[in-house]
């Protein structure tokens, strides 16, 4: 795992002064390092009927796609308004500078499918949580939900559902 952390970039002061911003292009583009990734991350998922991965806007697109492709499962995809073109259930919720909503088409899911929640980063919790809500108001059921790395000192896993939080790398 040491050898994956070491190739995702910190870039300092992004995208705001104080923040050291984990950029994840870095492995995304070595294409051995990425192969590794999805392997370990979807290993963990293999045999527990996944039959939907949700891919949460938009570097969740690219791991839940690869996720999805290596589970045989589909893929639902998560996005900011007005991008999905059918019906939608919508979630708006709190950033630390104000607010910002997600949408998932209304027939992402059959009740009771099996859904992993993929997502590059856990920081906050704040976007997962509201995609928590999301599926879970379409009652499909959560396996987990399953980050590339997680920033474990803001400690969002405590927004999550307890026990369905899994994190390759943590940093």
């Amino acid at each position: 795992m040491e050898e994956l952390k070491k190739i995702i970039r910190d870039v300092p002061d992004f995208p705001k002064k104080g923040i050291v911003f984990k950029d994840i292009t870095t492995l995304l583009a070595d294409g051995p390092s990425f192969h590794r990734m999805i392997d370990l991350l979807a290993h963990r998922y293999v045999g527990r009927g996944i039959q939907k991965v949700v891919g949460v806007e938009a570097r969740g697109f690219v791991l839940g796609s690869a996720l999805a492709y290596k589970l045989g499962a589909g893929i639902a995809l998560v996005r900011k308004p007005g991008k999905l073109p059918w019906k939608t259930l919508q979630k708006t919720y709190e950033l630390e500078y104000g607010t910002d909503t997600l949408e998932i088409h209304i027939d992402a899911f059959k009740p009771g499918e099996k859904v992993l929640i993929a997502d590059d980063l856990l920081a906050t919790g704040g976007t997962v949580a509201a995609v928590v809500d999301l599926v879970t108001q379409l009652e499909a059921d959560i396996v987990e939900c399953a980050f590339m790395a997680e920033l474990e000192f803001l400690e969002g896993r405590k927004r999550l559902p307890e026990g369905k939080v899994f994190s390759l790398l943590k940093f």
